[in-house]
């Protein structure tokens, strides 16, 4: 039997291997500048300077590239051994990282228990409240709760929100939005298309609403442990 292939498959992935490579190869051209200006005229270099900046852009490729592996990890479901895991109890221990920024107000309700990876699970909720960061404004709503057979993750921040037809555009893999996805404000476009994979692997979802008072929500649903989701 031939296996078929989805329409549009190779083109999405034509995209996504020019669009990493384009990621890759911009901090490699700014490093690579920065040497050879510093080859050319080494009594004019200010060494402090340059290793901070070379420093900066290996950084970024280190990122990209642990991001990438990691895509690659959850669709090829490598990794993902999954037991019983709190999820009130990751959020809370993400949240506590994230002190500094806009301030956090936690609704929880105790023991939403779901069978997950837990590295996994914790950087999806890392990069939920990543996100919500760099475009809140003042505030981050997290919410934590039971649905039935599922447990139900709400982040929401008081940003501008993203349009409707966006919402399904961030998830894609190097995705930004051009007013509020720059490169200066986040990382490469990565971090919901790998919230929303790490979801799918675990038999969850992941979408994005307007917030109630503004802003963008996303929303995550995973079956409790040990319950099966009717369809």
């Amino acid at each position: 039997m031939i296996a078929t292939v989805p329409a549009g498959w190779a083109a999405r992935q034509r995209r996504f291997a020019a669009d990493a490579a384009h990621e890759l190869l911009t901090p490699l051209a700014g490093l690579r500048a920065q040497l050879e200006e510093a080859r050319l005229h080494p009594d004019e270099t200010d060494l402090p300077r340059l290793l901070d900046a070379a420093l900066g852009d290996i950084g970024r490729l280190e990122a990209i590239t642990k991001d990438l592996l990691l895509l690659a990890q959850v669709a090829e479901g490598t990794c993902l051994h999954q037991r019983p895991v709190d999820l009130t109890d990751t959020v809370r221990a993400q949240a506590v990282r994230q002190a500094g920024g806009p301030c956090i107000r936690l609704r929880t309700v105790p023991a939403v228990t779901v069978d997950a990876a837990p590295t996994h699970l914790g950087r999806l909720v890392t990069n939920l409240l990543d996100n919500a960061r760099r475009h809140a404004r003042r505030s981050i709503q997290v919410q934590v709760d039971r649905d039935d057979a599922l447990a139900e993750l709400s982040v929401a921040d008081d940003g501008p929100g993203i349009p409707v037809e966006d919402r399904e555009r961030v998830f894609e893999r190097f995705a930004r939005l051009d007013a509020a996805r720059c490169r200066h404000r986040g990382g490469a476009g990565l971090g919901l298309a790998i919230a929303r994979d790490i979801a799918h692997a675990h038999a969850g979802t992941l979408h994005v609403e307007e917030a109630p008072g503004g802003g963008a929500r996303f929303v995550l649903r995973l079956p409790l442990a040990g319950r099966t989701v009717r369809p």
